[in-house]
Formats: C-alpha cells, structure tokens, sequence
C-alpha cells in the first residue's frame, strides 16, 4: 500500500491550478554550489538549495546529471506550458526539491521505496515548497507506483529513473505512464556489461550482446538508448535522445529521451557496431547487412579474424543539436554558464553540442590508439581537428574521453594524416 503525504481534495494526484510566485532567496540562485556543512555533516547545499541527506545515499558528482534534468525540463515545461515529474526514486529528495524551484515543475511525485526516509524528503520538500498540492511523497516499488500511474490515466510529462546497476525492468511501465512527448531520464551503472565483460547480461537487460570496443563508455549510453527503442517499438511508440551523459565516477550513464507515436517500423538509428582489432576501423551496419559484415580496411581472406561486432545497439546521434542548444541558452540566462561561471557545464554542453552532427559515426578514436598504431608522436589533437574539418570531415571532441576524437575519417587515414602533421616544421 502506499504511503502518501500531501493534500489532494479532488483526485490522488491532481493537476494544479497554479503554481505560487517563487521567492527570490537563495533557493533561486543559480550559481553552481555544492558545499558541506562542517557542524553537520548531513546538511549539503546543491544550486542554492539546502537540504538534509540523512542515511540516504548521495553523490554530490551527479549533480552535473541533475543540472541536465533541470535544464530538459524547464525547456520542456516552457514550450508545453506544464511540467508534472515522477521521480521514481527520489532518496533523500535533492531532484525532487529542484524539480520544484528550478525547473518550476507544477507538480512533483516523489516516490522511495524505503519508507524510513519518509521524514527526511518530506522535511526536505516542505523547505522548498510549502503548498503541499504540489507534491506528494509515497514509499513503493518503482514499478508498482509507475503501474498504478498509469492504470489511474495520471500521466506525466517526466519520469526520472535513477535506478541503479542494469535494470532495465522499469522501461515498460514507466513508458506506459508518460504522456505522450513527454521525456524519460533513464539511469545505467553496469561498467562491465557496457565494457562487453558480460555480454549474456547485457543481452538479458537490453537485448543488446555487447563484446569489449575501445569505445565502451559510449557503448554504455547507445546500449540503454538501444534498450528503450526496443521497448518503445513494442508499444507501439518510438523514442529519440535529447542528450546523452556519461560520469566516470560510478560510472553513470544516463539518456534523456522524448517518446512519441507511432513506431518506427524501419528505424536506420539502430543496428550493430564492427571494430576491427588488427588496424582499428569501426563501422555501424543495419539489419540488413547482417551476415555481409566485414572489416572494409582489410582485404585479405582472413580479415575477420579479430573483427568483433555489437549489437543491436543505437546508432544515431548521442544529442539533438536543438535541444542542447536551448539548455546551453537557459543556462546562461540563469547564470549557470558564461562570465567565467560554470565552465565544467558550458564545455560539456559545447561538447555535446559538437557530438550531435550526424555525420559522426559511433565511437571515437583515442589519440594513443592512433599514435601506438602509426608508431611516432600524434599532432595536437586541436590542430588535428581543424585540419580534418578543413578536409571536409566531420570531427569533435569526445564528452566521454578528453583525449579522444569523434570523426568521420578511418583510422587507416587519420593515421597517415597524423604523420604529415607531425612531419610539418612548427613555426
């Protein structure tokens, strides 16, 4: 049974008539603050917003991933005019607190299945917000209050799922309770199935069989984007990313996704990934190539020795070049980013808005991968991308890897270019 907090006269979980004017206290600023507090330790502040962590587990390095939430949502909620958020596992409430105040969210389920922190989110959300018809704390199984959800007809535009591992059991319900354009902020921790050390694993969880690629953390976010298209289709919806984010510390993969109708029934953006361990040409194919794949570097007979192929997985673009272009817009008009704020968020925006070009196959291309197998010093890896741009290829830095490469050019290529690179006097 649930356990609820919060006023609801005419239904369980109503749409509100208004949302009250926010106070301008510290509450709404935007200035990026993650701080302890020496007396007591449980006492954390995260964008102006204080609160108590108590015995629930806390990360203060994911609040790069809420600051994305925030910024999605807030986008989401001024082109549509509402916001209503299920945060499925919401722990201490820290989402919860800046769905309410940040993202301005109408109306916020805060949901934890360990009832032993009922007090702690509750005293955390009543610190933000205290018209309690704004939100509501109950203590359930994610899937149980994601079903009731959606056998009530109670849809919501986000649903933030911040599971943990590769669970992937949460995808069907919680489709099921969003409204239709609404948006998904899927969670994956499992470094070894997207590393390609489990690939029975990853195939139960996302029906995926990923083997080892030297691009595995990118893996992990096409893997979980892939795993939802799948669920999506059988639904009869189609799902696209609006960003995609990987943390090292965990690590932590987590997708933004907007769903919407019909299905796809010929969906280019998902197939396998080849990687050629003998010279280090990777390649997306479709479904319909299967059984025809082959390394098109090597042409000798005993090419697919070494040739390893994943799939089927997300082979589209990580971001939408529009989406991340509003939250990089909302961020600065909040003072999140520019005038030497934020600089950690404005480059990982900028990043991924450099990922988003289509023309950027999956993968990317370590410069160490590249140097070991052209055997000398690689060029700077700015000047290797203005030269590739001026080429006409399509090439941008890595979010997930700093020193890596995203590009359209084959390795076979890159390599002879970074030798005439490396051969040109420096002036």
């Amino acid at each position: 049974m649930l356990a609820l907090h919060g006023c609801f006269p005419k239904s369980l979980f109503p749409y509100p008539i208004g949302t009250p004017k926010l106070e301008t206290s510290t509450v709404l600023c935007k200035d990026r603050i993650l701080k302890v507090n020496c007396c007591n330790p449980n006492r954390q502040t995260e964008r102006g917003i204080e609160f108590d962590i108590g015995g629930a587990f806390y990360r203060h390095e994911s609040s790069t991933g809420r600051d994305l939430g925030i910024l999605a949502a807030s986008v989401y909620r001024q082109s549509k005019g509402g916001l209503r958020v299920l945060d499925a596992m919401c722990g201490c409430g820290i989402r919860s607190c800046r769905y309410l105040m940040e993202a301005e969210a109408d109306f916020v389920l805060a949901n934890d299945a360990n009832d032993e922190y009922r007090d702690l989110i509750v005293g955390n959300l009543k610190q933000v917000e205290r018209d309690e018809t704004r939100w509501v704390v109950c203590h359930s199984e994610a899937n149980r209050v994601l079903t009731e959800r959606y056998l009530q007809r109670d849809f919501f535009d986000l649903i933030d799922i911040d599971s943990f591992g590769s669970e992937s059991m949460f995808l069907r319900s919680a489709m099921l309770a969003l409204r239709l354009g609404g948006l998904l902020y899927l969670t994956n921790t499992d470094g070894y199935s997207s590393g390609g050390h489990r690939p029975r694993h990853s195939l139960d969880a996302y029906g995926a069989f990923v083997r080892p690629l030297p691009f595995a953390n990118e893996i992990g976010l096409r893997m979980l984007i892939g795993g939802a298209v799948r669920e999506a289709a059988v639904l009869g919806y189609h799902v696209t990313p609006l960003f995609s984010y990987y943390a090292y510390h965990g690590p932590v993969f987590r997708v933004m996704l907007r769903m919407n109708r019909p299905k796809i029934l010929e969906n280019r953006d998902y197939g396998f990934i080849g990687y050629c361990n003998r010279c280090g040409h990777s390649q997306a194919f479709s479904w319909e190539e299967l059984g025809k794949i082959g390394c098109s570097c090597c042409n000798s007979e005993g090419s697919r020795q070494g040739f390893v192929v994943s799939g089927p997985l997300w082979i589209g673009p990580l971001h939408s070049s529009d989406h991340i272009t509003q939250m990089l817009d909302l961020a600065a008009e909040w003072g999140w980013v520019g005038n030497g704020a934020g600089v950690e968020l404005e480059k990982l925006l900028k990043h991924m808005l450099d990922e988003s070009d289509p023309r950027l196959p999956p993968g990317y291309i370590k410069l160490d991968e590249m140097t070991r197998r052209a055997k000398m010093n690689g060029p700077p890896l700015r000047m290797l991308m203005r030269t590739l741009q001026e080429m006409g290829y399509a090439a941008s830095r890595s979010h997930i890897a700093s020193s890596a490469i995203k590009t359209d050019c084959g390795m076979a290529v890159l390599t002879k270019l970074a030798k005439e690179l490396v051969s040109i006097p420096q002036s």
